[in-house]
């Protein structure tokens, strides 16, 4: 069976979402970051702080192929896994995208107090910030099969609307 694959910018939900869906589907859940980290013994931060993006982004092209060799999983991938085209071709092959989307407002309010972020850590203006990196990936985000809009939707409700959609529903035969 194909796995469900969560896209999207930080603060969208994907992590959150993931494990309530996967829980819902009893499927496997894993959060490619969460995967670096453990495999690094190192957070997020301190591996962009260590090694620098690029190199992160290297790591990170690694669990995309070892997660593209699953089975019926719940996947939900860190903000800039869509930065690497090859990373979401390898998990399109086995899997439905779904780009989970909020607004820049939203993201801010979701992320702001959080200081674990590298990306948003060190701009002087976050909201200004959010809104140019999402303007840099659009293109990137929309290479998905399904966009569902988080802003003022609950982990929950977000689920219905993507168990409501027809791919999402022809993929678990429901």
């Amino acid at each position: 069976m194909k796995n469900i694959v969560l896209t999207g910018f930080m603060g969208t939900g994907k992590t959150t979402v993931g494990k309530l869906l996967a829980k819902k589907l009893n499927r496997t859940f894993f959060d490619t970051d969460d995967l670096i980290e453990k495999q690094l013994s190192a957070s997020i931060s301190d591996i962009f702080k260590s090694v620098g993006e690029k190199q992160f982004r290297e790591y990170e092209a690694q669990v995309i192929k070892l997660m593209s060799s699953m089975d019926s999983c719940v996947i939900a991938c860190g903000g800039g896994v869509v930065l690497n085209k090859n990373n979401i071709d390898l998990l399109r092959k086995n899997g439905i995208i779904i780009n989970l989307f909020a607004s820049p407002k939203q993201i801010l309010s979701r992320i702001g107090q959080e200081d674990h972020r590298p990306l948003i850590k060190k701009l002087i203006n976050p909201l200004d910030g959010i809104k140019k990196l999402l303007d840099e990936r659009k293109v990137a985000y929309d290479n998905c099969d399904i966009v569902v809009m988080t802003d003022g939707l609950t982990p929950e409700q977000v689920i219905i609307t993507m168990l409501n959609n027809d791919e999402v529903k022809n993929i678990l035969s429901i």
